[in-house]
């Protein structure tokens, strides 16, 4: 059957539609993905919140520093780890970032140290012996500024001490650094009470500032007048009282050190505060000279040789040093054409200063100038004495002369000028050099001339005397020839006398002659004791500069 367009149109063709069956599970799937993904944000931001610090730490190299291995610990306990290690843009240097826990976050601030622990020897302490086993790891010791920092330079060695260890530190100044380092023991009593902790050059060059710690309770005993001075190795010295050989401990020897002592009439003086700056004295000698507040120069004219006289040589008073030697001079005077020899001198008097039992004499002024115009006039004077046959040291002595020649201070010149008196060693020359002088003026040869008649005289006497007895005996009564014996003998005995006095004078003619075996062995003495004090002089010049032989001999070269 066909169908016509005209049919078509009258024709209403119905539509068909096409309806989707709905599932309610098809819908709970979504949730899914949305829980997994509010999972993961909270996780995210969970571990955003909970996530520490991100500190950068700059080495000079990074040695025994792994990334993900390296723990960071503070106390032994950890509290990071190491992310990731680059190289410094100017390549000098090694950057360690690493992330701390959340409750670290205070432990970061500007004056926090970071350090790698490893195993170590140092001088007499051996550190991180667990690291052989477990690695090494980066050490933390918090500050104590309130201002927080990320970015920290790391040390290259385990700071001394930690911030929260109980103790002060001072600072030190000396003239040079000796066999100090860090670490360095500080006694007390010879007791270890303290170490340096860090030193540097002045900025001038002229010196070493080191900074130390004294661990308390130990500090309480360091007074502002406290004095310190270097306690290092073996302290070795030939000087006008001997031989000394002086050492603090057997760590000291290896490592160096520093010794501290307090004057015993402050001993109960408040302590020094924290960072109170001390003078580092070469040695406790040195130290102990210092505490006097006045200290005076004088002038010391002496006309005689000064060699072993050192700088430094004590003035002595009696045994107790009140004074050192500070120069020495020399000087001349065109007029007597002769030559001076200046010796500077500094000089203490307060260690002349009388304690007083009466309460009201103690704290009384000393006028010194009245005091040395009083001395001197008593004879009080300066002399040359020598401290030791061994080292040939000669030292300043301050004692009373009666005979003393007339003296007075000159105390107009500058510094002013203190009377000496000639040196026993110098007088004794002088006195057997006059003895010698008087020997050789005497007339020895006329002497043993005259002596020699003389004997002859005698002997032609005895010998007249001899026939006249023997004359007188062939007459003489027989009674009487006992006592012609007796006066024989006597004259034999006169006769034997006269002999002997004879050999006696030749012998001294012969001994007390210009060429006479006295007068050699003098000579010959005196030139022996010459040579042995130039022996002594140069073995103690040798030992000064070369202390070290005693121990190694003397070198190769040198012998």
């Amino acid at each position: 059957m066909t169908i016509t367009p005209q049919q078509t149109e009258s024709v209403e063709v119905a539509k068909a539609f096409i309806e989707r069956r709905r599932y309610r599970s098809s819908q709970l799937i979504w949730l899914i993905p949305i829980i997994a993904a509010i999972i993961g944000a909270s996780l995210a931001v969970k571990s955003y919140l909970d996530r520490g610090p991100i500190i950068t730490i700059t080495f000079k190299h990074g040695e025994g520093i792994e990334a993900g291995k390296t723990k960071i610990k503070y106390k032994d306990v950890q509290i990071g780890e190491v992310k990731s290690i680059t190289i410094s843009k100017d390549r000098a240097n090694v950057v360690v970032t690493a992330e701390l826990s959340k409750e670290s976050t205070q432990l970061l601030v500007e004056d926090t140290r970071f350090w790698v622990v490893r195993a170590r020897i140092s001088g007499g302490s051996i550190s991180g012996l667990g690291t052989l086993m477990g690695g090494s790891y980066i050490g933390v010791d918090t500050g104590m500024s309130k201002t927080e920092q990320r970015e920290f330079t790391g040390l290259e060695n385990p700071p001394v001490i930690r911030m929260d260890e109980p103790g002060r530190q001072f600072v030190l100044h000396a003239s040079d650094i000796g066999s100090l380092n860090v670490s360095s023991p500080i006694y007390f009593r010879r007791m270890q009470v303290g170490e340096v902790i860090a030193y540097e050059l002045d900025k001038d060059g002229k010196g070493v500032t080191l900074k130390i710690f004294i661990r308390s309770p130990y500090d309480q005993y360091v007074k502002p007048n406290s004095l310190f001075w270097h306690a290092s190795g073996i302290d070795f010295s030939l000087d006008a009282n001997g031989v000394k050989i002086t050492t603090e401990s057997m760590i000291s020897i290896l490592l160096g050190g520093i010794a501290f002592q307090t004057p015993d009439d402050t001993i109960d003086a408040k302590p020094a505060p924290p960072s109170t700056l001390f003078t580092l004295f070469q040695n406790r000698d040195e130290a102990q000279k210092r505490p006097d507040t006045i200290v005076e120069n004088y002038a010391l004219i002496f006309r005689e040789s000064l060699r072993g006289l050192p700088i430094g040589a004590p003035v002595d008073l009696r045994g107790v040093t009140v004074g050192e030697v500070t120069k020495i001079n020399i000087e001349l005077d065109p007029h007597k054409k002769s030559f001076a020899m200046p010796v500077e001198i500094k000089f203490y008097p307060e260690r002349l200063k009388a304690r007083y039992r009466s309460k009201a004499l103690q704290g009384k002024q000393m006028d010194t100038r009245k005091l040395l115009d009083s001395l001197v006039e008593n004879g009080f004077r300066a002399q040359i004495r020598s401290g030791s046959l061994l080292t040939g040291q000669l030292f300043v002595a301050l004692d009373f002369f009666p005979k003393a020649p007339k003296a007075k201070m000159e105390w107009n010149k500058n510094p002013p000028e203190f009377p000496t008196m000639t040196g026993n060693m110098e007088q004794f020359q002088t006195m057997l050099m006059q003895i010698l002088q008087k020997i050789e003026k005497l007339p020895l040869e006329e002497l043993a001339g005259d002596a020699r008649k003389t004997v002859q005289t005698l002997d032609t006497t005895l010998k007249s005397a001899d026939k006249l007895i023997k004359g007188i005996d062939a007459s003489i009564l027989p009674e009487a020839k006992g006592m012609v014996e007796d006066v024989r003998k006597t004259l034999g005995n006169v006769r034997k006398t006269l002999d002997e006095a004879q050999k006696t004078l030749a012998g001294a003619n012969q001994t007390l002659s210009a060429d006479g075996p006295l007068q050699l062995d003098l000579r010959d003495a005196l030139r022996e004791m010459s040579r042995a004090a130039q022996a002594l002089r140069a073995l103690g010049d040798y030992l000064e500069r070369h202390p070290e032989s005693l121990i190694r001999g003397k070198k190769e070269e040198e012998r």
